[in-house]
Order: structure tokens, then sequence, then C-alpha cells
């Protein structure tokens, strides 16, 4: 396993319940800011071998990336029950529920 997949995987275990991060901050934190699909991609395929909080990971704009069907309802449930906002539209409050510790402990407090 490469560096860059082992640090996605830390920082989403990382994510506490009640927020959520986006892919692309997920790669920037990871060191590749251009990655957000290679993080989609280990979120696939590493969700179940190491136990990830999946759902707590969203679009950019604070909407949810699955169609409703392929785990989107469930998702929404997921978060939900950790007290995060989810509108009618489907989007979170990115406000309110956006994880940024992340960013200021691998980036001494920017």
């Amino acid at each position: 396993m490469n560096d860059f997949t082992k640090r996605v995987i830390d920082i989403i275990k990382r994510i506490p319940p009640g927020y959520v991060m986006t892919y692309g901050s997920i790669a920037e934190c990871a060191g590749n800011p251009r990655a957000s699909r290679q993080v989609s991609r280990i979120l696939h395929s590493m969700t179940a071998k190491y136990d990830l909080p999946w759902h707590r990971v969203i679009r950019k704009d604070g909407s949810i990336a699955l169609p409703n069907e392929a785990g989107g309802l469930e998702q929404i449930v997921l978060l939900t029950a950790e007290g995060v906002e989810v509108s009618v539209s489907g989007k979170i409050n990115m406000q309110r529920h956006f994880w940024v510790e992340a960013f200021l402990e691998e980036n001494d407090g920017l």
C-alpha cells in the first residue's frame, strides 16, 4: 500500500461522528489535492477491510455522491443518525458539519 493510500485511510477513520469531509479535502490533506477520484476509489475498495466511515465523505458542494438506490439513502440515514443536518434537497450544512481539524493537524495549524 502506498503512502497516499495509508494517509487517506487514516484521515477517513479520524472523521468524527456528526462531521463530514469532501473527497477533495481528504485528497488535499493526504498530500495530493488533485486526487479526489483516487480518494473515491480507495473508499470504495477499502471500506470493508478497514471499517471506514464511508458515509462521512461527500461532494465538495455538500451533496451525497451516491444515487439513492446505490446507497445514497443509507448515507443520509447514517448521517442524520449522527446529527448531521441534511436538507430536503440532500445537501449537508457545510458550515456546521465540515471537519477541518485534519487540515489543521496536517498543515501545522494553517
